[in-house]
């Protein structure tokens, strides 16, 4: 092939095809430092998009049961304080049960203490019955006795029960305004109304204690475990913005000089008229 030719100008092909090479590295540049990823979908890398994309979907999963997680919480919490409130009230009932079981008193003392004793028995069952959350209530509706909540992304559950409270609890000391003095102290005794009702308030405080401690470390977990996916993520797909900006310079010097080479090969057929002046 003639080296001086108008024809083919074989040194703005190599200069065009440097251009053009440049060119691309420079609009896969760009789209990086605009992304922040360097590989922004399929078309940049296959492999490790359909893996970054499998372990998104997995946070989002965890993410949602996490969410589920914390409305479970809400209502174990609910029914905690309303125990701890039905706790306090049977030391209260449990002091006037003592007075009651004291044969000294008067019979107005005694119609006293007994309006006291219904006043508490009534506030045990009004907490017990306004421990609803969202409107699940695992104290009083005997729908709701077993409960499961998704635990994971993968949406294995966890299990806790609720309590009869009102056959368990309120029901051993509802009569309490109506005792007699033999009542009352066969009510104080180990395996009688008024301990029972405690032992049996005091068993599901530990449990649902025991649930709450359940989900606390089991929302814990998912936030620990979409850190590492987070982090492996970026790891596959992150691009490192310093060293894109340092290409990012380098390729413009290059898209530069090449346009600059385009021009000066592209001159070359002008020289040849020189020879026919």
């Amino acid at each position: 092939m003639p080296l001086n030719s108008v024809i083919t100008n074989a040194g703005a092909q190599v200069a065009l095809a440097s251009f053009n090479k440049t060119a691309e590295a420079l609009t896969v540049t760009q789209k990086r430092i605009s992304t922040g990823y360097r590989v922004a979908d399929g078309k940049d890398d296959g492999a490790a998009f359909a893996v970054a994309e499998r372990v998104r979907g997995e946070i989002a999963a965890n993410t949602s049961a996490n969410e589920q997680l914390g409305g479970a919480k809400g209502l174990i919490d609910v029914t905690s304080a309303s125990l701890q409130n039905v706790a306090n009230t049977l030391q209260k009932l449990q002091t006037v049960t003592v007075k009651l079981a004291d044969g000294t008193i008067s019979g107005e003392q005694r119609t006293q203490y007994q309006n006291q004793a219904k006043e508490l028995t009534n506030n045990i069952k009004s907490f017990i019955k306004d421990a609803t959350y969202n409107g699940t209530n695992v104290l009083d509706d005997p729908g709701t006795l077993a409960n499961q909540v998704v635990r994971n992304g993968k949406g294995e559950t966890y299990s806790f029960s609720g309590y009869k409270a009102i056959t368990g609890i309120f029901n051993e000391d509802s009569a309490a305004n109506t005792w007699s003095r033999a009542d009352a102290s066969n009510a104080l005794t180990k395996s009688g109304k008024i301990s029972t009702a405690i032992t049996n308030t005091l068993s599901q405080l530990n449990n649902f204690g025991s649930y709450s401690n359940f989900i606390d470390s089991q929302i814990n977990y998912n936030k620990s475990k979409m850190d590492a996916q987070q982090a492996g993520i970026g790891a596959l797909v992150d691009a490192d913005l310093a060293k894109e900006s340092a290409t990012l310079q380098s390729l413009q010097i290059r898209q530069q000089l090449g346009t600059q080479a385009l021009s000066i090969a592209n001159q070359a057929p002008q020289t040849l008229l020189s020879l026919f002046r």
